[in-house]
């Protein structure tokens, strides 16, 4: 929920965009290709957030709407965003072959309150947010191509998907001081109007054969489509993960392993978005932050647990705040 108070210093500001990939969700070992068989996670995902950053990186405490032509006016706000989203994804690694790669496919369909990229839309473009919540399906990711080649200490991953937007997602017409009526984005979306494809690299590296250690990172890259209802095309993302994780025998028989790890993420938006109703001068949003991740792996069962913490501790143009997921996985 965003509450808005007519309160602060005036910090110009404009409509802005986030791409739809979420970095803190996924658990350090995710970007390697798992054995071959079917597999489903359960992501649940919390972030919240009172901070909303300028393009230095200071919180602001008003935006400034000024749609086409207008002489704009200001709001003042006062952030508070939480949002929840559950994201089942069913996963297949064929035995197949391709490139000298496993080949897998994936589908996650995600439920959510809100998302971060709409929360942060209807804020910046029309000042107010909902009040309340409410919950309903987000936007679909798919990744039909999957790629992964196992060596003795090392797994390297290609992925390719797209974001299909199914989540909710209007616009309806407001009316400010100074501007009169025009056509905002609905305080309750939780789509973002528009289709992303996702290119995704992984590299792990394990110190030892038996992949005690594995030094994680993944390189995912954002290519948007033009937004619905508006002469407005986001900026490309590119976004950096890393983590380190180690996995501790909990039992003798190595049944039970206790996994402990370090993460963080670094996001940038690459190019400038574009369009008529694009925020004007162009403003890029960066976010960076780390992490910790505790897990514990029942080896007969295929199974794990996964507990993450998530700080962002530096962002621009965008929300600044801290995340904690609970992950379950098990391979059928």
């Amino acid at each position: 929920m965003i509450t808005i108070l007519i309160a602060g210093p005036v910090i110009t500001n404009a409509q802005q965009e986030v791409g739809h990939f979420a970095p803190g969700v996924l658990n350090i070992r995710d970007f390697a290709m798992p054995d071959s068989g079917f597999y489903a996670v359960v992501y649940n995902y919390f972030y919240s957030t009172d901070r909303l950053n300028d393009d230095n990186g200071n919180k602001i405490k008003s935006v400034t709407i000024k749609p086409g032509s207008s002489p704009g006016t200001t709001v003042n706000i006062n952030v508070d965003l939480n949002v929840y989203a559950l994201a089942p994804t069913f996963i297949w690694v064929s035995k197949w072959k391709l490139l000298g790669a496993k080949y897998g496919a994936y589908i996650s369909p995600s439920f959510t309150n809100t998302s971060v990229g709409a929360s942060l839309s209807t804020i910046t473009g029309s000042g107010r947010n909902k009040e309340g919540s409410t919950f309903g399906p987000a936007d679909l990711f798919v990744q039909p191509l999957w790629l992964g080649w196992a060596m003795k200490n090392w797994d390297f991953a290609f992925g390719y998907g797209f974001y299909a937007p199914v989540g909710k997602y209007k616009t309806e017409t407001i009316t400010l001081p100074l501007i009169g009526p025009y056509t905002a984005e609905a305080a309750d979306n939780i789509g973002l109007g528009y289709w992303t494809h996702q290119f995704q690299t992984g590299a792990s590296y394990y110190p030892w054969e038996d992949k005690r250690m594995a030094i994680a990172t993944a390189l995912t890259y954002e290519l948007h489509g033009n937004k619905k209802d508006f002469d407005l095309k986001p900026g490309q993302n590119l976004t950096f993960n890393w983590g380190l994780s180690q996995y501790l025998p909990l039992r003798k028989d190595i049944t039970l392993l206790l996994e402990l790890g370090l993460s963080g993420y670094d996001s940038w938006q690459v190019s400038d978005d574009s369009g008529a109703d694009a925020a004007k001068p162009a403003v890029k949003d960066q976010a960076h932050a780390v992490g910790l991740q505790v897990g514990l792996t029942q080896v007969p069962w295929n199974a794990a647990l996964n507990f993450r913490y998530m700080n962002e501790f530096s962002s621009r143009n965008r929300f600044q705040g801290h995340s904690f997921g609970v992950n379950l996985a098990i391979k059928f």
